[in-house]
């Protein structure tokens, strides 16, 4: 089966390019690569569930504020995500999202590239076939 991400590698950046059947299968496989990034997110149980409601302007802004929002969970709180359930609503560009995850745990979960921050740099939602979005991360 064809993976759901493949990664970017840009000068000091690490990115994913992510697929899926909708804009938010799309939006949850960017999700699923960027903790590949982080740790091995197959090792993770899901332990806790937390819900997510964001609303942008633009799904390029949606996408950024949404990974941006796990970013600082997993950075404030020491949690890390493997299962992300994202619903969109194009018209009204809002986000909910049911993610699963558990506390980091260096006996359990490698640990791979620290991610400072979600960038603009050549973010992209593509909204018709083939249904992708693309977004970097500085590291």
């Amino acid at each position: 089966m064809k993976p759901h991400y493949e990664l970017i590698e840009h000068t000091a950046d690490v990115g994913v390019k992510a697929y899926g059947k909708s804009i938010a299968d799309c939006f949850s496989c960017a999700a699923k690569g960027m903790f590949d990034i982080i740790t091995d997110s197959s090792n993770i149980e899901e332990k806790g569930e937390y819900t997510l409601k964001l609303k942008s302007e633009d799904l390029e802004q949606l996408l950024v504020d949404f990974l941006s929002e796990l970013l600082f969970l997993h950075s404030s709180r020491n949690l890390v995500f493997g299962f992300f359930d994202v619903s969109i609503d194009q018209d009204k560009v809002e986000l909910s999202a049911s993610i699963k995850g558990e506390s980091f745990d260096l006996t359990k979960h490698q640990y791979g590239v620290e991610i400072k921050a979600v960038t603009y740099h050549m973010l992209q939602v593509h909204n018709e076939s083939p249904l992708f979005v693309q977004v970097l991360f500085d590291i």
